[in-house]
Formats: structure tokens, C-alpha cells, sequence
């Protein structure tokens, strides 16, 4: 049976060809995915492990976060600390060191590098051995500055020339005096990073006569342990904490390996679409084979083999198309890690230099995939095949499903998409993350059982195109009876390209209706003709606020600030404002009382009050940031949203508790509203800064848009894997279709039909297959979209569905597309049949 089941592969191997290439590729997806994010943190582990090789022993100082408290000062690390360290027996040296986000500019006004990987720090004294100097000399006053090597060469700049750069305000333009090398992990990635003098460092981080580590080399002979014991007996237990160098690397490796392990999953999942979307094409072309070869396992039967053996000869040959699938996909697969880590240059995004790595684990997962999935995908097709009785197999009688089997697979799927839908419509009732699951759940019931009743549905919705098919005369006319002919092998076709529409509708709908719902959102709570912000997120001085309140035609200003505190033995974020300007600066609505904030006065979101039993004249106790507490008045109640919510209070009344004062964005109203001359205006004040965004409404939505637009592409980008094997279904159905029907052809030939209408037939056959997987995803995928909207909507009031309709059209050409292109090769092998040889053939 083993030597049988090598000859019939090597029979049908032009049959098997784009089964082999569907699991290929979904192993090449898989393969590759492993192969790029091992080789990315492989690189990334191993330049941040060098960033250590200057620190033995770290102190850093302890937070009340760290003792699971949000509200609390953070203790500070000062220069008598370091000295200690400094004289700690085994203790080399010690370096104090600061770190903060610097925006560095090129001379032609552009960000260098990635907003987060813009880092800042301090040179310590004149020859700092963390990063040695290539040109020029230490910074050593308020109007110099040192930048890395890379950085300095991608903006242009040299020693003495003037570097504009930004901390969290206005511009600064020091002078450029040195140039340096670093093993720093984020500046090999592609980041930027600006060293100045320790106590310019100290002023422009907010750190005056503190440091955000120390940094303790050991002296020869001293291992990191027994300095970190020495350490011990100098650093307060409850001011600092000292880890060794070694424990900062391998924890850097193990965040590092987190942050890839989403990006992993993601890929992942995408690989295990187009896996599972090839299952269809590997079931659909074993039933097939199986089917066109009834005769031959009837006669192995009949001279003595048993039904386990002939299951066993086609689970032979599955093994033998997913070992080669599998490891042909492999090789494909760590081309593929090499050409997304090339692809990443491409895009501005640098990766630390480092082999390529294809571990044993890699190898060992793409050859259980590809062998694995396909010999699950043939089980049903060899178990059907070895139940026939050899008499029947002989005359054929088993080549129509029976009634009983028809009405038993038509009621499990209708109860399965009943299910689904019931689970899904009562998640849609539940309250944000918690109907995520259950609408989970009631997906992939409704998915099955979609795919379970697409036979029967094949019918009437191909019926449905019949007054377009009779355009086509006698060919529209067979390719219409040729699609309902095998329904369970038009439904396995058409299911393969129905679940890459389903997904990719579901997130069009969702997206674009997210994006209308930020819109609203945006436009209705904001009053304000500009928001200032930084680039990257980050906090902006309060300088920025002074700056934009100078401007001429600036009416209102409000800097928005957030702090923690404690509201009955709760965490609770407050937002500080200019109680004055802010109801000016938005448009929220209030339920209770009125929007008055300033001093002891504040206004609440309507779902804080609540869980706080609060209404408008309600008082109440708050705990800030420095331990100090103050009893506060609610003096009105509004209908809060994603961009504002929370506890609102006068900025006069919570800086005095704050440490450091920042603000996360700055609210602006001109006396002519919003126009490029006074967004010109407001850009100059700030010294033109790359790092910081004044945007107005229409550049809110725009920003938003483009987000949506990105994200959307990268996922059609990675479902387009899926369409791709989807395609290959379709060809593989319709080649191993036509030889199946190659008497039937050679008839229809001999009795007029020519060439083109053989070729016309075929491609139709294709394009109605196509075009009902296509309505179904596509229909799927609406409904999808509208749930998901639906739990959603209970967490975001401006929320409202969205359909895309003309992407959704472009959906449904894309799937005639498909059907087209498909069509092509097994259309041409229709036609070029010859009449005789194929009235002859069996």
C-alpha cells in the first residue's frame, strides 16, 4: 500500500501541484514569521546587551508605583549618594546619569528618526566611557551639545554647527562640540541621541541636583554580586534599589522578547488564516482524486485490502505532499524573514546588524504544519473513500450524496448558524470587553455553520445569476448547471475566498465607522480652533503655554495636565485646566448642575460620579501626589468621552501638589478661528519645532484617517496571503474539474460547441463560484462589523455604522477578479482538449 500510494502521487502530481503550493505558502508565512521576529530580537538583545557592558551595579531610586501605589513621591538619587557609591570597597567609579526625551532636528527642519526613539542624557565630565568621543570635545555649558555619530551624519551636521533641537518645549539651538560612538540599543535601531553637560542635563530633564541612576563600574577582580553586597550596606533600603548589569540585560532581553511576542502572534494569526483557508483546497482536491480514482481503490478493496489500509494509502500521500509543501515552504519561508528585515531599511526603520536565525524550533514547526495540516485536511476525504463497498464504488452508485446525509448536514448547520448568531446578537448586549469573548465565540459557530449550509445555499444564489448567464447563450447556460452540479465542491471553492472577504470586509466596516465615530467625537467636544501637542506623546513644558498666550490674535488658552490621586481609598486621574478659558475650549454637555471650575470647584464625568454616588454640590476628600489632601465640591456633572473624561479642576489648584509641573496638550481659540496664518503664527511662536504638532480640527480627522488607512492597508496586506490560496482553490477545483469532465467537453465539442465557447463556459463556471464566495464573505463580514460596532457603542456614545460601499464594490470585483484570472489556465486546457482523445477517455 506504501508503494501504491508513492505511484499515485507520482500520477497525480500535476493535480497535486497547487495543493502544494497552498500549504507552502501558508508554511513560507508561518516559517518566515518565526524566522524575522527571532532574527529582530536576536539583534536587538544583543546590542542592549551591550549598552550594559559599563554597569556592574545599577541604583535606582524607589517610587511609591513600585510599592503598588500610584499616588507618591519618587525618592531621588543625589550627588552624597554617589560619592558613597563611588567609595564603596570593589567600587571602580560611579556615574550619575539622566535621561529624557530630546527631539533633534536636521538643517533642513525635519524630526531625525523615530519621536520615540529621540533620547536625551548627560556627558559625564570630560571623558565619559559609555561613549567615546570620535570629534571635538565634551559639552561643558548650557549653549553646547554632543549627538552619535549616526545621528550627526543623517541630519548633516558637523562640529560647530548650530543643532536645533527641542526637550518638551520651544526650540534650542546650542552648538554642536562633539561627536560620539555608542553601543546604546535604541540609537542602533535608528533612534537619536543628545548628550549634554550634567547639570545642564539636570535643568532641561527636571532633575536639579538629582540623578535618574547611578552607574558603578567594579574594580579588577570584583565580581557585580559582591559589589551590589558592598553597595548594600551604603544605599538606603528605602531611597534606591541596586541591581547588577547583568540582571538590567537579561531583563532588557526579556521585554524585548514581550514586545516581539505581539508582533509574533499577529503574523501568526494571519499564517493561521491562510493555513486555514488552505484546508479547503487540500479537502477539496483529496475528495476529488479520491473520487475520479473510485474504480482503483474498489479493486484494491476487492483483492483483499482493508478499509484502515486504504484510509492509510491516501494519509500516505497527504504526508508526502505536506512533507514536500512543508519543507519547500520552509526555504521560502526564511527568504521571506531576510526580505521583511531588508524591507524594514527600506521603510527608515533600522535594525541593530546580527546573523539571520533559524532555530531548531523554526525548522521543527514548519514541518509539523505543513505536514500536519495536510494529512487532517485528506483524514474525511480517505475515511469516506475506504467506506464505499468495492461493488458499489465499481458501478458508481456512491457518486451522489443520499437524501438522509443532505437533511443531516443541512439541520447540524443550520442549528450551528442559528447558535452563532444568538451568541453574537447577545454579545452585542453585554458591556465592552465582555462580550468580546462570547461574540468570539459566536463567530467561528456562525463561520461553521455558514460553511456547513453552502451547498444548500449554492442554489438559489447561483439561480439568482441565470438572466445574467443567458446573455451568454449556451455557454452562461452550462456554466450555470456546471456550479450547482457538486454543490459540497462549489461550496469548499467558494468557502476559501468567503472567509478572506469575511475578514476583510468586517474590519472595513469597523474601521470606517471608528474613524466617523473619533470624528464626531473630536468635532463636538472640542471648542477650540487648535490643539498644540508634542509629536511622540510626551509631556510639553509649561513654557509652551506662555508662548501661545503672547500671540496677538490668541484669545483663549488651556493647558491640560494629569495627575494621580486618591478618591475614597481609589486611584483616581485628575485633568487640570484654565478654569477660566475652559468652557470656552469645549463643548460638553452637562447633566447636573453647571460647568464652573476654579478653585475648590470642580465638574466630573457622569460615570465617575456615578461610581462615586456623586451629584452636583456633592463634596468630597482627595489625595495628591505629595501626601497633602484638600475637600473639593462638584459643581456640575458632564457627559464625558475618550478624549476627556475624569475629574476636572482648576490648574492653580493642583500644581502646588504636583512634583513636576507638564502639561499632555494645550487647548487654543483665535480671534479669527482657525486658518494658516494664524497656524502660522502659532508654529513661529514655537520656533518652527519638528517635535511639536499644532493641529486643527481637519488635521485631527486627517491624522485619524491616515491611522485608520495605515492599519487597514497593513491588514489587506496580510490577508492578501489568503486570497492569494484562495485563488489557487479555485484553479486547482476548475483544472481538476475539467479533467473529471474531459468526455463530457469532447461531447459538447463534437456536437458544435467550439473553442471559445468551451473557454467562455469554464471562465463563467469560475466567475459565478467566485462572485457566491464573494457574497457571502462580504455579507459575513457586514454583519460581523455592525456586532463588533455594536459592543463598542456601549463604551463610545458617538459611535455609528458606517458602510463602505465602494470598497465593498471593490470586494465583489475583486472576487470577479479572481473568478477571471483563475480561469485562465484551466479554460485554455479546456479548449485545447482534443475531441476524440477526450470522448475515449473515462
Amino acid at each position: 500500500m506504501f508503494r501504491t500510494a508513492l505511484r499515485t502521487v507520482l500520477a497525480h502530481k500535476a493535480r497535486l501541484l497547487m495543493t502544494v503550493l497552498a500549504v507552502l505558502l501558508g508554511v513560507a508565512f508561518v516559517s518566515g514569521t518565526l524566522v524575522f521576529t527571532n532574527t529582530i530580537s536576536d539583534a536587538f538583545q544583543k546590542s542592549s546587551a551591550k549598552g550594559f557592558d559599563q554597569v556592574d551595579v545599577a541604583i535606582r531610586p524607589k517610587s511609591a508605583a513600585d510599592e503598588g501605589d500610584t499616588v507618591g513621591k519618587t525618592s531621588k538619587l543625589t550627588r552624597p549618594l554617589l560619592d558613597k557609591a563611588a567609595r564603596v570597597p570593589g567600587a571602580a567609579s560611579a556615574i550619575g546619569v539622566i535621561n529624557g526625551f530630546t527631539a533633534v532636528a536636521d538643517k533642513d527642519g525635519k524630526l531625525i528618526g523615530g519621536g520615540f526613539e529621540s533620547q536625551g542624557g548627560n556627558y559625564w565630565g570630560d571623558k565619559d566611557p559609555r561613549y567615546p568621543l570620535t570629534a571635538g570635545h565634551a559639552p561643558r555649558g548650557a549653549g553646547e551639545v554632543a549627538l552619535d555619530a549616526g545621528t550627526a551624519e543623517r541630519a548633516g551636521y558637523r562640529v560647530g554647527d548650530t543643532v536645533r533641537l527641542s526637550v518638551d518645549g520651544p526650540v534650542l539651538k546650542p552648538v554642536l562640540t562633539g561627536v560620539f560612538t555608542t553601543d546604546d540599543g535604541n540609537v542602533a535601531a535608528g533612534g537619536s541621541l543628545a548628550l549634554f553637560d550634567t547639570a545642564t542635563a539636570q535643568k532641561l530633564f527636571h532633575s536639579v541636583g538629582s540623578y535618574d541612576e547611578i552607574d558603578v563600574r567594579a574594580a579588577p577582580g570584583t565580581s557585580q554580586t559582591a559589589l551590589r553586597a558592598a553597595l548594600g550596606t551604603v544605599v538606603p533600603k528605602d531611597v534606591a534599589s541596586t541591581t547588577t548589569g547583568q540582571r538590567l540585560a537579561d531583563d532588557q532581553a526579556e521585554q524585548i522578547s514581550a514586545s516581539m511576542s505581539g508582533m509574533k502572534t499577529g503574523l501568526l494569526v494571519f499564517a493561521g488564516i491562510a493555513l486555514f483557508v488552505g484546508t479547503f483546497i487540500i479537502a477539496n482536491t483529496f475528495t476529488m482524486l479520491v473520487a475520479q480514482r473510485t474504480k482503483e481503490l474498489a479493486l484494491l478493496r476487492a483483492v483483499g485490502a482493508s478499509r484502515r489500509q486504504v484510509t492509510r494509502s491516501v494519509l500516505i500521500e497527504a504526508f508526502v505532499v505536506g512533507a514536500v509543501a512543508a519543507v519547500a515552504g520552509l526555504v521560502a519561508g526564511i527568504g521571506i524573514g531576510a526580505g521583511m528585515r531588508s524591507l524594514m531599511g527600506a521603510f527608515g526603520a533600522t535594525v541593530p546588524d546580527g546573523p539571520l536565525v533559524v532555530s531548531p524550533g523554526t525548522v521543527a514547526t514548519a514541518l509539523l504544519v505543513g505536514v500536519l495540516i495536510t494529512m487532517l485536511a485528506a483524514w474525511l476525504p480517505g475515511r469516506r473513500a475506504a467506506k464505499i463497498p468495492p461493488v458499489a464504488a465499481m458501478s458508481s452508485v456512491h457518486a451522489q450524496a443520499t437524501t438522509k446525509s443532505l437533511v443531516l448536514r443541512n439541520t447540524i448547520g443550520a442549528l450551528f448558524a442559528a447558535a452563532g448568531v444568538a451568541v453574537v446578537m447577545a454579545a452585542t448586549r453585554m458591556d465592552g470587553s465582555d462580550g468580546q469573548v462570547p461574540m468570539g465565540f459566536g463567530a467561528v459557530l456562525l463561520i461553521i455553520g455558514v460553511f456547513v449550509l453552502t451547498p444548500l445555499l449554492s442554489r438559489p444564489l447561483i439561480a439568482a445569476a441565470a438572466p445574467v448567464l443567458r446573455v451568454f447563450g449556451i455557454s452562461g447556460k452550462l456554466a450555470r448547471q456546471n456550479s450547482v452540479r457538486n454543490p459540497r465542491r462549489t461550496a469548499a471553492t467558494a468557502s476559501a475566498l468567503m472567509i478572506g472577504l469575511t475578514l476583510i470586509t468586517g474590519m472595513t466596516v469597523m474601521a470606517g465607522s471608528l474613524q466617523k465615530s473619533i470624528d464626531k467625537m473630536a468635532g463636538s467636544a472640542i471648542s477650540a480652533d487648535y490643539v498644540v501637542s508634542m509629536a511622540n506623546g510626551n509631556a510639553l513644558s509649561p513654557d509652551v503655554e506662555k508662548k501661545l498666550s503672547g500671540v496677538g490674535s490668541v484669545t483663549d488658552v488651556s493647558p491640560l495636565r494629569t495627575a494621580p490621586s486618591r478618591v475614597d481609598r481609589e486611584t483616581e486621574y485628575l485633568t487640570g485646566v484654565n478654569g477660566a478659558a475652559i468652557g470656552k475650549l469645549t463643548d460638553l454637555t452637562v447633566k447636573d448642575g453647571s460647568f464652573r471650575v476654579g478653585g475648590p470647584r470642580v465638574v466630573v464625568d457622569a460615570d465617575t460620579a456615578a461610581s462615586h454616588h456623586w451629584k452636583a454640590g456633592s463634596a468630597f476628600r482627595v489625595s495628591y501626589e505629595d501626601g497633602r489632601s484638600q475637600n473639593l465640591t462638584v459643581s456640575g456633572v458632564y457627559e464625558g468621552n475618550e478624549l476627556i473624561q475624569g475629574i476636572i479642576l482648576d490648574n492653580a489648584t493642583l500644581a502646588p501638589h504636583q512634583s513636576r509641573v507638564s502639561d499632555t496638550q494645550v487647548m487654543v481659540k483665535t480671534a479669527g478661528g482657525a486658518s494658516d496664518a494664524a497656524k502660522n503664527r502659532l508654529e513661529k511662536a514655537l520656533g518652527d519645532n519638528p517635535a511639536i504638532m499644532v493641529q486643527d480640527k481637519q488635521d485631527l480627522s486627517d491624522s485619524i484617517a491616515r491611522m485608520f488607512t495605515l492599519m487597514l492597508n497593513m491588514l489587506y496586506g496580510l490577508l492578501a496571503m489568503a486570497v492569494i490560496v484562495a485563488v489557487l482553490g479555485v484553479i486547482n477545483t476548475l483544472a481538476m474539474s475539467v479533467f473529471e469532465r474531459s468526455q463530457e467537453i469532447g461531447m459538447l465539442r463534437a456536437i458544435g460547441l467550439d473553442r471559445k465557447g468551451v473557454k467562455r463556459m469554464v471562465r463563467l463556471e469560475s466567475l459565478v463560484i467566485s462572485l457566491f464566495g464573494g457574497v457571502l464573505g462580504i455579507g459575513l463580514g457586514v454583519f460581523f462589523g455592525w456586532a463588533a460596532g455594536e459592543l463598542l457603542g456601549s463604551r463610545m456614545a458617538t459611535y455609528e455604522l458606517v458602510l463602505p460601499w465602494g470598497r465593498m464594490a471593490v470586494f465583489l470585483l475583486l472576487a470577479a477578479a479572481v473568478g477571471v484570472l483563475a480561469a485562465l489556465w484551466p479554460a485554455r486546457r479546456a479548449a485545447r482538449l482534443n475531441t476524440l482523445t477526450a470522448i475515449k477517455s473515462e
